[in-house]
């Protein structure tokens, strides 16, 4: 100490300025160190400290340390720009978002004149110094931290992550039991009862008729009009069930049956169907798309989801099978990830096979699968586009296998097919926060035009609804072809597990879905959970500042409330407050915080106001005998516009995510495979690679499998490298 004090000031240590040339690839390049001009002053102890420190051979040299402008996070925010989503400074060792403490240290400088002596000393042996957070720092970082977020870091802190999930699922497995306590559809209103009955009905229909009069029998009393995979998991569920108690599933004497035996059993079902299908899809979402984020960013990933409150009062409370159409499709979006597309496509036939409404997502899958087979080029595409097909047509086959020859005459298909596309029903029926139940308040339809114009004219507004993400997905896949040989191309794009443009997939997924929700032909309140499910996975582990966190939570929030008229009736007033009010502290959101002045901000202040104050009066004041659905209409007026904006962003932030993809120069000023492998993670390089492993690009894309492979394979290749006189 007493030589640092004798130091005169001007020999103070100082971090000297380094010249550094940054080359298009986005690779920084600096002077070594021996090429530094050479100072004649004599030294001091403490600065020979220093140049010892800094001329010591490190493992990697920096001279390939990569300086991407927009660090890829996690595969469902991976390309978009941090000025358009408005995120938080990303941390310089980590594909995360820093902390505020973090973000705030890192514009400080490293040490300062009362910097100790010890701290010097691990300054200039390559650790740093983290300077204490000021109280404003920790106050902002404890405001940014949710009742999840803080539950999950107290778990891990004690060392008991490994108890996250099966803790997060049996809570989620208790709030569906309490909410399952409480009343369904039709509860105690002959003669149809609701839709509890309609689920019961088939369960019973399926296990004492033939194959062909599933979808013919009485029709006039909850008629199956759902595709043939929710016959069969009823008739799974009506054997167990007769099993147990035979009187629960009597053909036609068992209508509106309502012991509490039958009541428990069928609220079981679901909470099982779940626990092997949709909870399944979502753990497996958590570790593909999530996968190079931390475990507590998965697990809260998890908790989102898990706890979604519409989609746990429309199945739970309600009483409804979405979770397993929702489980299926979600399984599909996991196996495009990992490069599985047989199986993705296997799974997306299955949900489309259990509900028809599954064709919401139909349009950005297809133009997804269709994209990658022009992305693979004509051999490597046109093969995988064969066997795409086949596996479709074979999946569709077995599904309606009963109703074909030689188990049934051909004319029998035509039964269920009839019954799930119901286009007698005509445009709407209740009132549905879309475009056709909004306009009809001042435009009504039905009286200007015929039902076979009102599906033409649907039809049209719903594909003009979609079309833009399909032409983003083309585009991009058209774009980011590889340059090169045809040999070298399909090499390339063989060996990687998905492609570059996967990240444009939940766009395009709440794009199609919102399109058909608001202009499609007969919507009912229930399909909102469609275009919810890419919301929601968009909102997942989002930071708390971000634009994609306040849309989420914004439209989550909205569509719960959209549903009020159908829980009203159901009778689950209390379930709709407490699972709101759960998941919105679960997640961090506070609706009556003061709006920052950015546009989402303000339009969820204003709708939440309105949502308020329409609760208020509708428990206040009866309706006037003249208008007696003029609570239902004005929770439509208020919930339409948010759900056309949701729409119009997701058209949005495809548009971003295509042009930082493919950019908007033409084809022949496209960046080359080399340079695009670093920026996208397709392939590592494994001979002669010099860096660590993020500075190879190990870390651009958020795919955990495909990284984890990926990670081993680079440290076995560089091992042998070292060992063969490679560089170090």
């Amino acid at each position: 100490m007493d030589e640092l004090s004798a130091l005169p000031p001007s020999d103070s240590p100082r971090k000297k300025s380094k010249r550094v040339r940054t080359t298009s690839t986005g690779i920084r390049q600096g002077y070594p160190p021996s090429a530094s001009p050479v100072s004649t002053r004599a030294e001091s102890p403490l600065q020979q400290i220093n140049r010892a420190s800094s001329t010591a051979p490190r493992p990697f040299p920096e001279r390939l340390e990569i300086l991407a402008p927009t660090p890829r996070r996690h595969l469902l925010d991976s390309s978009a720009s941090q000025q358009w989503l408005h995120t938080p400074p990303l941390s310089p060792t980590s594909s995360r978002a820093g902390s505020p403490a973090s973000a705030a240290s890192s514009r400080r400088p490293s040490h300062s004149q009362h910097t100790s002596f010890s701290a010097l000393l691990q300054h200039g042996s390559g650790g740093s110094v983290r300077p204490s957070s000021t109280r404003q720092e920790r106050a902002d970082a404890e405001t940014s931290a949710t009742m999840g977020r803080r539950w999950i870091r107290w778990m891990h802190k004690r060392g008991l992550k490994q108890w996250v999930v099966p803790m997060g699922i049996l809570a989620a497995v208790l709030v569906k039991a309490c909410i399952g306590l409480g009343s369904y559809s039709g509860k105690g209103t002959p003669p149809m009862y609701g839709d509890y009955e309609a689920q019961r009905h088939w369960m019973e229909l399926t296990i004492h008729l033939p194959f062909r009069m599933w979808y013919t029998y009485d029709l006039q009393y909850w008629g199956l009009d759902y595709p043939p995979l929710t016959a069969y998991v009823s008739w799974v569920c009506g054997k167990i069930g007769s099993w147990i108690e035979p009187s629960w599933f009597a053909l036609d004497a068992a209508r509106g049956i309502e012991t509490p035996g039958s009541k428990v059993f069928m609220r079981s079902t679901v909470i099982a169907l779940d626990l092997l299908v949709y909870i399944p899809a979502l753990l497996m979402f958590a570790s593909t798309w999530q996968g190079s984020r931390s475990k507590r960013t998965q697990h809260v990933a998890l908790l989102t989801l898990l706890f979604q409150p519409a989609l746990l009062l429309i199945d739970s409370g309600h009483f409804q099978y979405n979770s397993v159409m929702l489980g299926l499709t979600l399984f599909a979006l996991n196996f495009f990830a990992t490069g599985q597309d047989l199986l993705g496509a296997v799974c997306f036939v299955l949900s489309l096979g259990f509900k028809q409404m599954a064709l919401y997502y139909a349009p950005a899958i297809g133009s997804y699968l269709l994209a990658k087979c022009i992305y693979l080029g004509p051999s490597q595409g046109g093969t995988l586009f064969t066997r795409l097909a086949a596996v479709t047509v074979i999946t569709f086959l077995l599904l309606f296998l009963p109703f074909l020859p030689p188990f049934a005459p051909i004319s029998a298909v035509l039964d269920p097919i009839t019954r799930i596309f119901p286009f007698a029903r005509g445009l709407f029926e209740d009132k549905v926060a879309n475009f056709w139940c909004a306009s009809n308040v001042v435009f009504k339809w039905k009286n200007w035009a015929s039902r076979a114009s009102l599906v033409k004219l649907s039809t049209g507004f719903t594909a003009l609804g979609f079309l833009p993400t399909v032409f983003i997905t083309l585009r991009a896949a058209v774009k980011l072809q590889p340059n090169g040989s045809a040999q070298s191309q399909q090499s390339d794009r063989a060996k990687a597990t998905h492609t570059p443009f996967l990240p444009l997939l939940p766009y395009a997924l709440l794009n199609s879905a919102m399109s058909f929700f608001l202009f499609s032909f007969q919507v009912h309140e229930k399909t909102i959970l469609l275009p919810l499910l890419p919301m929601t996975l968009l909102l997942s582990a989002a930071h708390v500042d971000s634009t994609v966190y306040s849309w989420g939570v914004l439209v989550n929030n909205v569509a719960v409330f959209s549903m009020w008229p159908l829980l009203k009736r159901d009778g689950l007033g209390v379930q709709y407050i407490a699972t709101l009010l759960l998941w919105n502290r679960l997640v961090g959101c506070n609706p009556f915080r003061i709006p920052q002045k950015s546009f989402i901000q303000i339009i969820s202040a204003a709708v939440y106001s309105a949502a308020v104050a329409l609760h208020i009066l509708e428990f206040l004041v009866s309706p006037p005998s003249r208008y007696p659905d003029i609570y239902p209409v004005l929770n439509v007026l208020i919930s339409t516009p948010v759900f056309i904006l949701a729409w119009l962003w997701s058209i949005k932030g495809a548009i971003e995510v295509g042009w930082a993809l493919g950019g908007p120069g033409p084809a022949s000023v496209r960046a080359s495979p080399a340079e695009r492998r670093l920026s996208v993670g397709e392939s590592i390089p494994t001979e002669g690679a010099v860096g660590s492993y993020r500075q190879a690009g190990g870390r651009a894309v958020s795919l955990g499998y495909g990284q984890s492979r990926r990670r081993a394979a680079y440290g076995s290749s560089r091992a042998s490298s070292v060992t063969a006189g490679g560089p170090e």
